[in-house]
């Protein structure tokens, strides 16, 4: 029954929540502006992707480097640790900047700091966050982890985009962040939850660890299918996604219910749709729970739909941007509490932060090879070409990794969780 249900709201779990949302709300406000920064001060496609690369690049590897190190260290500890730093460097980037101070190589330089402690963190925080939620509560925990983002960006996003119209710089904007970042890991030195997976340590063994790793993804056919396809959607996706600020840029301004708007904010108010769409999605899912035979035909429904709408949605006016973004947003979010929450189950604590560290790297090289090719072709073909063209090979492929290796995925999709 329902009522027999363990509590998911405990003293940990709120925490962990509250301080992801803090943080969250600055790092919306840094991504887009850092990509904006940079695309205003180079004018160029080419650089703003290069840049884009650097700050991906160390996600290919730490991720891959830290997993087992995660195995065998207090991933609490470093959470906490790497918002303090965070909240340095965003401080120290707010100061250079109200300086009126910038430089592309140094500027290119600190985005791959950044990336670096981000591919650290992401990696901790998913192999943390299952210990923090209780028995038979992940679909309703993840989908509450998946409201964070969209929760920070449906905020903070328009706040920035329309801040950009009026502030003579963007420093205002990394003190926000630091500040954020701050905050968040105040609150993350007051968890108490035990990590049962340092305790069970002897010894500390990086090499094997490593190895012990990948041959047990390699061993997992469901897993691996699932890292797979992952890789393939992100390449695909960081196409199309590289592409869209330098295009709305382009479009000058636009009447929006009789305001004229410029392209960043016009993109800012289309990406907040997607949000909002994200954030409906998780409070739905908090209290819907899907059917368990039909997880995997459902994530396979919503693959395909969601390349359907970003291949198309470009060729639309604005209101229909808005909607179609929305819907978007609201399916991502399904496709993402099916994977996480299912993964996260499935994979053993004592092996969990390999497992997310080979499925991160493979997500980033996916990120950077796709930015790459996003700065070669944007830089020769339409823009509304590539996308369409990116969107229908990842409908292609969902096909050609996921549907035939299904019964493996099946017995991790297809779970009582």
């Amino acid at each position: 029954m329902e009522t027999d249900r363990p509590r998911l709201w405990t003293k940990d779990f709120t925490i962990i929540t509250i301080g992801s949302m803090v943080s969250m709300l600055g790092s919306a406000v840094a991504g887009f502006a850092m990509g904006l920064l940079v695309l205003d001060k180079t004018d160029s496609i080419a650089l703003y992707a290069l840049f884009m690369v650097f700050y991906s690049l160390p996600r290919i590897f730490l991720p891959l480097l830290s997993g087992p190190i995660l195995d065998r260290f207090s991933r609490k500890r470093i959470i906490y640790t790497l918002d303090f730093v965070s909240a340095g460097i965003y401080l120290g980037m707010f100061v250079l900047l109200y300086m009126g101070w910038f430089s592309y190589i140094p500027y290119m330089l600190l985005s791959m700091v950044i990336g670096s402690i981000d591919s650290v963190y992401s990696v901790a925080y998913d192999s943390f966050y299952p210990n923090l939620v209780s028995k038979g509560n992940f679909q309703r925990a993840y989908s509450i982890s998946s409201l964070i983002y969209p929760i920070a960006a449906a905020i903070m996003i328009p706040v920035a985009g329309f801040a950009s119209e009026f502030l003579s710089d963007l420093s205002p904007l990394f003190l926000f962040n630091s500040a954020t970042f701050l905050v968040a890991a105040i609150f993350e030195t007051r968890i108490r939850t035990r990590e049962l997976h340092v305790e069970s340590q002897t010894q500390h063994r990086f090499w094997s660890d490593f190895r012990e790793g990948l041959a047990y993804l390699k061993k997992e056919k469901g897993l691996s299918t699932i890292t797979t396809y992952f890789f393939v959607t992100t390449l695909l996706g960081s196409i199309s996604g590289t592409l869209l600020l330098p295009y709305f840029k382009t479009l000058g301004t636009t009447d929006v219910f009789g305001f004229a708007m410029s392209g960043v904010v016009l993109f800012s108010i289309v990406m907040a749709s997607n949000t909002v769409g994200r954030l409906v999605g998780g409070l739905v899912q908090y209290f819907f729970r899907y059917p368990i035979d039909k997880k995997f035909l459902i994530a396979i429904f919503v693959y395909v739909t969601i390349a359907v709408i970003d291949g198309g949605y470009l060729f639309t006016p604005w209101w229909t941007m808005c909607i179609l973004n929305f819907t978007s947003g609201l399916l991502a979010v399904t496709s993402y509490n099916i994977r996480i929450s299912s993964t996260q189950n499935y994979v053993p604590d004592l092996v969990r932060g390999r497992f997310n560290g080979v499925f991160q790297m493979a997500n980033m090289a996916g990120g950077i090879i796709g930015q790459l090719m996003a700065a070669l072709l944007g830089t020769y073909f339409y823009t509304r070409g590539i996308v369409v063209s990116a969107n229908a090979i990842n409908i292609i492929f969902v096909f050609l990794i996921m549907v035939p290796n299904a019964k493996y995925v099946k017995k991790i999709y297809n779970v009582q969780i």
